[in-house]
């Protein structure tokens, strides 16, 4: 089959042939349908993120059908259309043992990471790690679920957002623009959305945002201040990563005002004097990641069309494009929102 093949060493990407795996014990064998190109996925092929593995194929946002099943691995069986969550549990840590899973595992192993992803034709999977697809949804929508939205809607529950609690959400990307929809979905009011890019800040509006502040003016924290009447944010998302915007979202709290990182880069962070954390009781929490029943809920609000993610397939390539696609995502060409390639 065809893969593509990241040497961690050489910094090499090449689309290789590689032999089919085979299914073992518990495993699930997929034919990819589609896989999205993570800006996580450009931070371990620029460096930012050390290696697991020597060479690896990238790609964690996946669904496809199902090609072959090993024994143990439930009720799957071929031709089942599938979303593949993005990580496993380890089966060996405390929680593993006393049957956590994936929710609760110590030591989680991440597709693309600790092993091969999906920028391949077939992949292999835990059969734990799979929701079933109705012909209802896309398979291309379906794989966006996998990561840009599940990752947004577990930063959701890191933050305890209530209905009616106001929302600052810093970067509008994959993961902030789903961000806005979800926290719609949620009941959040008012969200506001912030980004440099005025094309982002136009389909944020679109897509439910009730205001769009480009973050680089002077008077955003005013803004800010003005739209929550004094009374600051009840919660932001940074989904920047940069030191910039976790500095202005953290000014940005109001009282008891919880910050909830989500965007990963190699910045350093400071979060400034002890004594304006206390008296203002602010909370920074770090997220990544989601719960299967995440993924299970965000396919179901999806067939119901509670969710609509019609949009959020800027491009659609095939494997040996896979240097056109990761250059259109560095460049925010078009202001995508998730680049997929099709094996």
């Amino acid at each position: 089959m065809r893969a593509a093949r990241f040497d961690t060493a050489a910094r090499t990407l090449t689309v290789e042939e590689v032999p089919v795996p085979r299914p073992g014990a518990g495993e699930v064998l997929v034919k990819v349908a589609a896989c999205g190109i993570c800006q996580s996925d450009l931070s371990q092929l620029d460096g930012h993120i050390a290696p697991r593995l020597p060479v690896v194929t990238p790609g964690h946002e996946a669904s496809g059908v199902v090609a072959a099943v090993g024994d143990t691995a439930g009720h799957w069986k071929a031709g089942d259309r599938v979303v593949l969550g993005a990580g496993k549990a380890c089966g060996t840590c405390s929680a593993c043992r006393f049957g956590g899973g994936t929710n609760t595992c110590e030591n989680l192993q991440v597709m693309a990471f600790h092993y091969d992803g999906a920028w391949a034709e077939y992949v292999l999977t835990d059969a734990t790690t799979l929701i079933a697809v109705p012909d209802s949804v896309p398979l291309e929508h379906a794989a966006v679920l996998a990561d840009a939205v599940s990752t947004p809607y577990g930063a959701i529950d890191t933050a305890q957002l209530r209905s009616a609690e106001s929302v600052g959400i810093w970067g509008l990307g994959g993961l902030g623009t789903h961000l806005v929809q979800l926290t719609r979905v949620c009941g959040a009011s008012p969200i506001v959305a912030l980004d440099p890019l005025p094309a982002a800040r136009e389909r944020a509006l679109a897509l439910g945002a009730d205001f769009a502040l480009d973050p680089t003016e002077e008077d955003t924290p005013a803004r800010l201040k003005e739209i929550t009447a004094g009374k600051g944010l009840d919660v932001a998302f940074d989904c920047v990563g940069r030191a910039p915007a976790f500095t202005q979202a953290e000014r940005a709290l109001g009282h008891r005002g919880r910050l909830v990182l989500v965007g990963i880069s190699p910045d350093p962070l400071a979060v400034g004097p002890e004594i304006h954390f206390v008296r203002n009781r602010h909370t920074v929490i770090g997220h990544t990641g989601y719960r299967m029943e995440h993924l299970e809920d965000l396919v179901e609000l999806t067939a119901r069309g509670r969710l609509d993610i019609s949009g959020s397939v800027s491009a659609v390539l095939p494997l040996e494009d896979v240097h056109e696609g990761i250059r259109r995502l560095r460049e925010r060409e078009g202001n995508p929102i998730r680049v997929l390639l099709r094996p």
